[in-house]
């Protein structure tokens, strides 16, 4: 991937994630309606919201110094089912520089914005997140090389913020479903579901499983 085609990649992400204010994958009916129901961000609520605009700006586009300047003196990052990432700043370096930041995802990445909910000193994020695995997903898929195969897969990022920068995150997927898109795991017989669960979660008019 070339740089022009690299950055323009990089900004449609930051986009469809909605980190800037205005812009993101729900319909323009769906912002009014959020707007009419919830009341604007706090001053405290819009500094939260700048430096996790910042941190992941910077993450997207490979700076370590920036990433690490949002962040407190005792970080940690926690990729739940895997078990990824970093615990204090020079783990969670460690971690970014060699497996993160700059790295995050395939070129053909998507991340459609469900929900956002925004507290005094926490910020959740939920999205579904769609790629096609034709690069290594360190972080989601340790030790995996790639597939081909397109994933969509709903995530939940949790982030914790002290004295205005981030403190922590904790990331949430269903990791069976990602491994049975992929075809690693045979979901026969087993209480789990491929990439219907995504589906699922952006269309929840879809029916539940038959018990």
């Amino acid at each position: 991937m070339n740089k022009l085609t690299k950055v323009l990649a990089i900004a449609t992400l930051i986009i469809s994630m909605g980190l800037f204010p205005g812009c993101n994958s729900k319909s323009q009916e769906a912002r009014k309606m959020q707007t009419q129901e919830q009341p604007g961000p706090t001053s405290s609520q819009q500094a939260m919201l700048e430096v996790f605009q910042q941190h992941m700006n910077a993450e997207m586009t490979g700076d370590i110094e920036a990433t690490m300047a949002t962040m407190t003196d005792t970080p940690y990052v926690n990729h739940v089912p895997v078990m990824t990432g970093g615990v204090g700043r020079e783990g969670v370096r460690h971690f970014y520089t060699n497996h993160l930041v700059g790295k995050f995802f395939p070129p053909d990445v998507e991340l459609v914005n469900v929900s956002r909910t925004v507290g005094e000193d926490q910020l959740v994020e939920e999205i579904v997140l769609k790629f096609t695995h034709t690069e290594p997903v360190d972080w989601m898929l340790p030790g995996v090389p790639p597939t081909g195969r397109r994933v969509e897969v709903a995530v939940v990022v949790i982030i914790k913020f002290e004295n205005g920068k981030v403190a922590h995150e904790h990331i949430y997927w269903d990791q069976a479903s990602v491994l049975v898109q992929l075809g690693l795991l045979d979901p026969t017989g087993l209480p789990v579901s491929g990439v219907e669960s995504a589906h699922k979660v952006l269309d929840p008019n879809l029916p539940a499983r038959d018990i």
